[in-house]
C-alpha cells in the first residue's frame, strides 16, 4: 500500500506517466491548483504552506523509494518535483502581495510564473546543471527544481524593481 502511495505521489496522482511534457502538464495543473487554493476556495496561507511543508519533506523520502532499484535516477514520470518548484515562487508571489491583487492580476503572475519556471526548469542554468548532473538521488531531483522556482523569483524582483525604476 504506501508503495502504491509513494507511487501517486511522485508522478503525482500518475499525471508523470502522460506521455508527451509530463511536466509541463503537471507545473500548469499546480498553477491552477494553487490559485483555486488562493482565489477561489479563499485557503489560509499558513494552511497552504503547511501543506507545502510537507509534500517538500515527504518528497525525499518517496522518490528515494521510488528510484532505489532504478537504473535512471531521475525518471520524467517523477514530477512531485515541479509542483514543488512551481509552488515556491506562486506561494511568496501570494504572501508578498497579500490581498492587494485582483484574481486578473494574479493570473498574469501566475502565467509568468509558470514560463518562467519551465524556462528554468528546462534549461537549467548555473548552479541548477550542477545539481542536476552530480546528485543523483532524491536530493538531485527535488533540489534542481527548488533552485529553478528561486530564479523565477529573483527574476520576477529584477523585473519589479526595473519597472518602478523606469516605468512608474
Amino acid at each position: 500500500m504506501i508503495k502504491t502511495f509513494n507511487y501517486l505521489f511522485v508522478t503525482f496522482f500518475g499525471i508523470g506517466t502522460i506521455r508527451y511534457a509530463p511536466g509541463t502538464i503537471t507545473s500548469l495543473i499546480t498553477a491552477v491548483l494553487l490559485f483555486s487554493l488562493f482565489h477561489i476556495l479563499n485557503f489560509s496561507n499558513n494552511v497552504i504552506l503547511l501543506f507545502l511543508i510537507i509534500v517538500f519533506l515527504y518528497s525525499f523520502h518517496a522518490v528515494a523509494e521510488y528510484i532505489k532499484g532504478n537504473e535512471n535516477k531521475d525518471p520524467k514520470e517523477v514530477v512531485i518535483d515541479e509542483v514543488i518548484g512551481q509552488s515556491i515562487p506562486i506561494y511568496l508571489f501570494e504572501i508578498a502581495h497579500g490581498s492587494e491583487k485582483s484574481s486578473q492580476e494574479a493570473m498574469l503572475f501566475y502565467i509568468y510564473i509558470f514560463l518562467l519556471f519551465r524556462f528554468f526548469d528546462i534549461k537549467k542554468p548555473f548552479p541548477i546543471n550542477i545539481f542536476d548532473k552530480n546528485f543523483k538521488n532524491s536530493f538531485g531531483v527535488i533540489i534542481d527544481d527548488v533552485i529553478a522556482g528561486f530564479y523565477v523569483v529573483l527574476t520576477l524582483i529584477v523585473f519589479m524593481i526595473i519597472k518602478s525604476r523606469f516605468f512608474t
